[in-house]
Formats: C-alpha cells, sequence, structure tokens
C-alpha cells in the first residue's frame, strides 16, 4: 500500500512539473513561432542573426531562413536552384529554454540543432550545431 502511494505522488508531481512550463521559456517559444530570414550582414562570428520575413532587408541576391509553427512544425527555406525560395518541411522540438532541435522530412541533411543566443526586439540570433 505505502509503495502505491508513493508512486501515486511521484505522478501527481511530475504532473504537475509538466503542466506548469515556465512562462518566460514559454513567451519566448512563443516569439520564435514566425517566418525568419537570415540578416547575413549582421552575422557575428559563428551568431547568425535572423529578423522577420516583413523586416525592410537591403538588397540581397537570395535569403536563407526558416519558419516555426505552434505545433512543431518546421519549414527550412532555402535558396532554390532558379534563385527563389525552396521550403523543406520537418519539425522543430525544444529540448531546453535555448536550444531547438531541427529535423527535416526529406533527411537529405542531418538532423541539427539551433541554440538560441538572443531573442528581442525582434531579432533572433542562434549558433548552428550539428549532431
Amino acid at each position: 500500500m505505502r509503495l502505491f502511494t508513493l508512486l501515486s505522488c511521484l505522478s501527481v508531481l511530475l504532473l504537475a512539473a509538466t503542466c506548469n512550463p515556465d512562462p518566460k521559456a514559454t513567451a519566448q517559444l512563443k516569439q520564435l513561432e514566425r517566418t525568419w530570414l537570415h540578416a547575413h550582414e549582421e552575422d557575428q562570428g559563428d551568431v547568425r542573426v535572423y529578423r522577420p520575413n516583413t523586416y525592410a532587408f537591403p538588397p540581397s541576391r537570395g535569403r536563407t531562413g526558416f519558419a516555426f509553427e505552434h505545433n512543431g512544425l518546421f519549414t527550412q527555406l532555402d535558396i532554390a536552384p532558379t534563385d527563389g525560395i525552396e521550403g523543406r518541411k520537418g519539425r522543430w522540438t525544444a529540448e531546453n529554454d535555448h536550444t531547438l532541435r531541427i529535423s527535416l522530412d526529406d533527411k537529405k541533411d542531418p538532423d541539427y540543432k539551433l541554440e538560441v543566443v538572443s531573442l528581442e526586439n525582434e531579432v533572433l540570433k542562434v549558433r548552428r550545431v550539428e549532431l
């Protein structure tokens, strides 16, 4: 009987911990849910800078990027052979409050991680980490 009570208490504690996510982390993930384009002019070393697709970018010969959706759907935006944008579908998951794991459906490239260096004032700074 004691074991059953202990297991029941542990189950309730685990549910409580997973039902109350960190509000700061949740707000940051919510800010990600949009289409981001690479502002390569602003890169700093291995940190890549992205801005919303509505930003007034200077002229460029194409921009890569990605789109995050709230349900874990992800689209990687690559430059197409015809110089347009080609979307590759996949999924994203938050490993913690600053690391995202990206998996593309076509498996042409291996999964990778994006370390969120900062996300403020509609500027996303990430570091790509190969697995």
